[in-house]
């Protein structure tokens, strides 16, 4: 022991004793072994742990333990100039060197190989796969989707290539489409056109992809040291305790700081551990290229204000979380390998914050990043990959801003949002997961916005109609099963992937949530999220998936407004089920190799101010109640709208034309009103409009029927209004990444594609 003087040992024993320094005492330590011993300071100004052996602690091997004291004595200016010596000569290559950087596949680093999530990007055709993930899927092609090319191997891969083509082609023969072409109504410059020239041209999709693919490289440390000045700041700090090269081993603890300690650890091992560090009360732990690996509990655990710098470590294969921040802590979490853990890769809990930036999260057993309980962190630039459940999970009231992250080839999708989850979930890369891309449970909420989801083996997004989300301005392509479904049956625990519902050690979280106020909530909403009081889907692009565009069985109100809807396999949008209504306006509704909308029986829809052209089947079919109203209805296959059924519908002034069937035809029971609608005949000899109802309140009125004599009269048609959508102000801008980050995120429930609309999850059960 000593409180004022200095002391060195030179590769020493120690065996079942303490070395306790008290400021403003000092010491140095090389070459040492501590079995069953243990290191104490308080309030050491600085000292330095190099290459030594710690094993079998009963409690934390080192304990730094107050604040580091300005009052040093002679042996500190010594102990800095070796700090900085050191420090030098383990320093980050520069960026030209940076291993992440300049390589596209499987990399070295100091701590050996870089798992990459690589993205490949063709000319026009497009897949997403990591290294490992394409050389796993090489010539297993089962699918009817068409196959792109594996641009690594030459072989095909398991995902859609970027065809436009796949929906609107092989309707009509030659001639067909000859006769079409003289009576084509021109609807092409509509409010949304430009926004639809972007998923129809499969060059310009591939222009994006490649943006992308520059902007969501990911960042090795020396750039991010670069670009942020308080990492930069915190990775050349020198106080308290230096750690450097020393191996921590089959103990409890490696490293306790608390009471504001500060501690550097570098280059060295924890493995077989209960935890390897353990950061509280106001302290500050920088971490750099360490190894933290099978610690029975978490491997770094940073709570009660708790901050500091995490970078460039290999964490793994621990029985908790490798990282878990908790109450108020505020890390910086950059440019580490996470992966492989039996539990989550970083939770966030409790009121914990943090900046976890540039960071390969892999194969962990629950979610790549878990927030609940208040946890609001922000997640940039991360590429969160092969997990065996969720990419992010977003629980029990957790926030977040997670922007700009690559979320790819996870088990259970994207991102995961339920019981109260509200997060900006903006600009990122959610792709080719094995599940839904992003999953919106019971009660999730969130802002969903400039993301690309695609790929993805269930649906692109899949919500429960007791959600609350606003999913604004995405790609929502190439998904294998609906584009945008929304269900509403019960959404439990039952539906978490294994121990990602509700088994991890959150109870004092759990009872603290509620009065527990965070001093930065105010920030939870910023000026630009405006609040919603019923779910909306609005300003996406939904094209090429699987199934249908967009698919509703909701109990709830839902707001459709302003999306393209393009291409998908299925009809553009279906509602089976609405009790309350759904609003579905200003969109543009098209080439659906089924019919553009379908409304159930017993269903209350508003349909408004929407394009609905080309689609393979008819325009319309109406079995419910409600509204249509100035729509355009042209060029779909069969009638532009059909009224069946019971359905009872106020259709006025649509501009409505089939080529081959019937304008409008009335059905069985449906009644209504059908009035003020510009109806145009098409080449079928067919009538333009058939009323066949049995009801005596179907009422037909004032409807305007017109042939045509020649082309200029077509073209006439559309001008007084212009052809519809009708969005204020043109179209809305692209998200094409012009020097922004872009990608996506979220966990999944599917449909099984069986039309049981259960989860593949609870079919396996």
């Amino acid at each position: 022991q000593t409180t004022s003087g200095y002391v060195q040992f030179d590769n020493c024993n120690f065996k079942s004793g303490q070395l306790q320094i008290h400021a403003p005492g000092t010491c140095q330590v090389k070459f040492c072994t501590f079995s069953q011993s243990s290191i104490h300071l308080r309030s050491v100004p600085l000292c330095i742990l190099e290459n030594c052996e710690f094993t079998s602690s009963e409690n934390a091997s080192v304990t730094v333990e107050g604040c580091p004291s300005s009052d040093c004595n002679w042996a500190c200016k010594h102990l800095a100039v070796l700090a900085k010596s050191c420090t030098a000569s383990m320093r980050e290559p520069d960026p030209a060197s940076c291993p992440v950087a300049k390589q596209d596949g499987w990399g070295e680093s100091l701590l050996g190989p870089v798992r990459i999530c690589e993205i490949v990007v063709g000319e026009e055709k497009s897949s997403f796969l990591s290294a490992a993930g394409a050389q796993a899927l090489l010539g297993s092609a089962q699918e009817d989707t068409e196959f792109g090319e594996n641009l690594q191997a030459g072989k095909e891969d398991k995902y859609p290539a970027l065809d436009s083509n796949s929906s609107d082609s092989d309707v009509c023969s030659d001639d067909e489409e000859d006769a079409q072409a003289v009576y084509k109504l021109p609807y092409q410059d509509h409010g949304l056109s430009h926004t639809l020239a972007d998923v129809t041209h499969s060059r310009l999709q591939s222009n994006r992809l490649h943006a992308l693919q520059r902007d969501l490289k990911l960042k090795c440390l020396q750039q991010e040291l670069q670009q942020d000045k308080e990492a930069q700041s915190l990775a050349n700090s020198l106080q308290g305790c230096i750690i450097r090269q020393c191996l921590f081993r089959d103990g409890k603890g490696g490293v306790f700081i608390y009471s504001q300690g500060q501690a550097k650890l570098e280059g060295s091992i924890f493995r077989d551990l209960t935890y390897a560090v353990r950061c509280i009360q106001n302290s500050k732990v920088i971490m750099l290229r360490n190894d933290i690996h099978h610690c029975k509990a978490s491997g770094i655990f940073l709570r009660l204000s708790a901050g500091g710098l995490i970078a460039d470590n290999n964490i793994h294969s621990n029985c908790e979380a490798g990282v878990d921040v908790r109450k108020r802590a505020n890390p910086l979490v950059l440019c580490n390998k996470i992966h492989s853990g039996l539990r989550s890769g970083i939770v966030v809990v409790g009121n914990g914050k943090g900046i976890i930036r540039s960071n390969q999260i892999y194969g962990n057993k629950e979610a790549g990043i878990y927030i609940l309980y208040n946890g609001n962190p922000a997640v940039s630039g991360n590429h969160i990959f092969q997990g065996l459940a969720a990419g992010i999970a977003v629980n029990e009231n957790g926030r977040g801003q997670i922007t700009g992250n690559v979320i790819c080839e996870n088990q259970w999708g994207g991102a995961d949002i339920r019981h109260g989850g509200d997060p900006v979930l903006r600009n990122n890369l959610i792709s080719c997961g094995y599940s839904d891309g992003v999953v919106v449970g019971e009660c999730g909420k969130g802002l969903i916005e400039g993301n690309t989801i695609y790929g993805n083996k269930g649906c692109g997004v899949w919500m429960m109609s007791s959600s609350l989300p606003h999913l604004i301005n995405n790609q929502i392509s190439h998904n294998s099963i609906y584009g945008v479904a929304m269900f509403c049956c019960k959404d439990d625990t039952g539906d978490y992937p294994p121990n990602q519902g509700g088994n991890e050690s959150f109870q004092e979280e759990r009872e603290g949530a509620g009065r527990e106020n965070d001093p930065d909530s105010e920030e939870e909403y910023p000026a630009a999220r405006r609040p919603i009081s019923v779910a909306l889907v609005e300003l996406n692009r939904i094209n090429h998936n699987g199934a249908g565009g967009l698919h509703v069985k909701s109990s709830e109100a839902l707001n459709i407004i302003a999306n393209v809807i393009h291409a998908n396999r299925d009809g553009g949008v279906a509602v089976l089920q609405s009790s309350q209504l759904t609003c579905i306006a200003d969109n543009s509704i098209s080439c659906n190799s089924g019919g553009g909308v379908l409304v159930e029986a017993e269903c209350q829809v508003e349909l408004r101010g929407n394009g609905i052209y080309d689609n393979s089947s008819h325009g319309i079919v109406s079995k419910g109640e409600g509204v249509i109203m100035e729509n355009d209805i042209i060029g779909n296959h069969r009638c532009g709208l059909q009224l069946l059924q019971a359905a009872d519908m106020k259709v006025t002034k649509n501009r409505i034309r089939s080529f081959w069937d019937y304008g409008i035809a009335l059905f069985d029971e449906a009644k209504g009103l059908v009035q003020e609608n510009l109806i145009f005949q098409g080449r079928s000899q067919k009538s333009i409009l058939r009323p066949m109802s049995n009801a005596e309140d179907c009422i037909i009125q004032n409807n305007v029927l017109l042939t045509f004599k020649k082309r200029f009269d077509m073209e006439c048609m559309l001008i007084n209004p212009p052809a519809r959508p009708h969005i204020e102000g043109g179209a809305p801008a692209s998200c094409t990444a012009g020097g922004v980050q872009r990608v996506s995120s979220i966990t999944t429930r599917v449909d099984g594609g069986c039309h049981n609309h259960g989860s593949i999850f609870c079919t396996i059960l």
